[in-house]
Parts: structure tokens; C-alpha cells; sequence
């Protein structure tokens, strides 16, 4: 069914496993339960009668973690152009109702700028995702992987942050002492916020942000938290003169933040009063987080017509260019 007031609606953090490619996770990487496996396998019919029954239009579809991201050069830029290839297949044949988002091989940035401008030129993806660190260990901002951000800002297309389960060295000093009983504490429940909020405050201290002006970075889960502490961060780091002058400015004006898996009102609202409407971007974080769940929010949240507007469609269709 629809949204009651008819609203085209497209949600733009919603996952698929490529089977190749998730039989090649390990370890932790591993631990999908079965039903929510079973429906990341799944780009039909199931899925589709899923996003109608939730009213929504458009999914746009990237892999889910850690995707290439563990994968060495050699092995994520073979597997990249699989991945990409299939997932364009199924965009094709089907486009009303999915895009996409690339899987880049970071482990070799060249060919990682390279397979996005292979994505984006020639399949019509609508950006890229990146999961976690590189290799387990590398943040994004590192300068040997600028030219991927080089070639997002050349193209005109945003990169998604998303997280991944922690380097095994955080979870062995953060973690590790209740992870048995609280196992979503590794994940959702904190370790992929920290991991994410940190991906980000890093891009924009980084200077990356200053080279590529044009450059947008999108996180999910409104914002992993940074828009409630954007301005405790900007007072912390204008106390020692910088070459930034305002971490706050720098990340309201490059990023965006979907709502994927945090339907909370307050949470929502302190991303409307740091950003505005304009950066936020409605997302579910299909499927481990319910379609219904998500666009039952939606018809609720305490925000006028046209903000409503504008994170269920608006702002998608401007920044992907749908």
C-alpha cells in the first residue's frame, strides 16, 4: 500500500548479499541470521511485495558489509566487476523499482576510482558504498585512497560510509568483555557507531573535503550520532588554532544523513535543527530493519508537509539525480 497521502517514496540504504561474494565472509563477518540472510539473497518477488506492502517506490540497492572492503587488491577488483555487473542486471531489468550503489575494491584506490567511473559512466549507478575499513584496519580519509573521493566529486556522486563490524583489536579493549551476552553491542547497538562517527570526523579533519569542494559523503542512521554532538566538536577543536575553521560548517555543508534503522522523533528532529531537511535522506536499512516500520514513521513524524516531502523523495532524487 501507499503512503496515505500518495508520496512517492525511495529508500536509499537497503542491502543484497551477492551469494559469490558473501560466501567469501569469515569470522564474525559470517554471523548473518539465516531469515535476514535469506531476504539479502532475495532481489524478486519477495522483495518487491515487501516494498509494496510498505508503500515504497524505489530501493536503492548496495551490498552489505563488509563487502569488498576485506578483500585484498587483486581478489576485490575481480570480484568488483562481478558484483557490479550483477547487480546492474538487476537494476536493468527492473528499474522502476531498484538503482545502485557500487562496490568499490579499496584495497587498490586506483582501481577503485576506476570501477566507480566504470559504475557511474556505463551501468548508471548512483554512487558508491564503502564498508568499514580497509583491510580491517585503514580509515577512508588516508591520502592513498583520495583518488576515490577525486573521482565521486569529478563524477558528481556521493559515497556512502557505512559501517562494518570493528577491527578485532577495538573489540578486543571495547567489547569484548560483554559481546557474549549483548552480541548487537558489536554491531548496531555501538560498535558501528563508533566506527562510523569516526570515518567521518576524520574526512572532514582530513583536508579531502578542502581538495574536493564538491565532494559529498552520505551516513546513515541519522548521522551515527554527530549531528546531537556537532557543536560540543566544533567548540573542542577551535580551542588550538587549525587550518579548519569550522568542523560544524565543513560537515553541514558536505554531508548527508539517511534515517536508516533509527526511527526515533527526537533523534530526527536534532538532525533537522543542526542540518535541515535539505541533508536528510529516508532510508529502512532493509532487511534488518522492517519496510513497514520505517515508512509507518514516516506517516507520523512531527515535521510539516514539506519537509515530509523532501526526506521521502526530494532530496533523494536530488542528490542521486533520479
Amino acid at each position: 500500500m501507499a503512503m496515505a497521502d500518495g508520496s512517492r517514496v525511495i529508500a536509499i540504504e537497503e542491502h543484497y548479499f551477492d551469494p559469490e561474494l558473501a560466501a567469501l565472509f569469515a569470522g564474525r563477518d559470517r554471523r548473518t541470521p539465516p531469515p535476514i540472510r535469506e531476504r539479502l539473497l532475495d532481489l524478486g518477488a519477495e522483495r518487491l511485495a515487501d516494498m509494496d506492502a510498505a508503500g515504497i517506490d524505489l530501493q536503492v540497492l548496495s551490498h552489505g558489509a563488509p563487502s569488498l572492503q576485506k578483500l585484498d587488491g587483486e581478489a576485490a577488483l575481480r570480484m568488483a566487476r562481478l558484483v557490479n555487473d550483477r547487480l546492474h542486471e538487476t537494476v536493468r531489468a527492473n528499474s522502476e523499482r531498484f538503482q545502485g550503489f557500487a562496490a568499490l575494491p579499496t584495497a587498490d584506490p586506483a582501481a577503485a576510482a576506476a570501477e566507480l567511473e566504470r559504475c557511474v559512466s556505463r551501468l548508471g549507478f548512483k554512487g558508491a558504498m564503502v564498508h568499514g575499513l580497509t583491510g580491517g584496519t585503514a580509515f577512508l580519509d588516508e591520502k592513498r585512497f583520495w583518488p576515490i573521493f577525486e573521482r565521486a566529486a569529478a563524477l558528481d556522486v556521493p559515497l556512502y560510509i557505512h559501517p562494518s563490524i570493528p577491527s578485532e583489536a577495538v573489540v578486543q579493549a571495547y567489547y569484548r568483555d560483554y559481546i557474549e551476552d549483548f552480541p548487537g553491542l558489536l554491531t548496531a547497538g555501538w560498535g558501528f557507531t563508533v566506527e562510523t562517527a569516526t570515518a567521518g570526523i576524520r574526512i572532514v579533519l582530513s583536508g579531502v573535503l578542502d581538495a574536493y569542494p564538491g565532494l559529498r559523503i552520505i551516513l546513515g542512521h541519522l548521522g551515527e550520532g554527530l549531528p546531537f554532538l556537532l557543536v560540543r566538536i566544533d567548540e573542542a577543536l577551535s580551542r588550538n588554532r587549525s587550518r579548519l575553521a569550522s568542523f560544524r560548517d565543513a560537515f553541514c555543508e558536505h554531508f548527508y544523513i539517511t534515517t536508516s534503522g533509527n526511527f526515533s522523533d527526537t533523534a530526527l528532529l536534532c538532525s533537522v535543527m543542526e542540518m535541515g531537511a535539505d541533508r536528510i535522506v529516508f532510508s529502512v536499512d532493509y532487511p534488518f530493519v522492517d519496510n513497514a516500520a520505517g515508512t509507518a514513521w514516516m506517516e507520523r513524524i512531527p515535521l510539516g508537509y514539506e519537509d515530509r516531502q523532501k526526506i521521502l523523495h526530494g532530496n533523494a532524487e536530488r542528490l542521486l539525480g533520479l
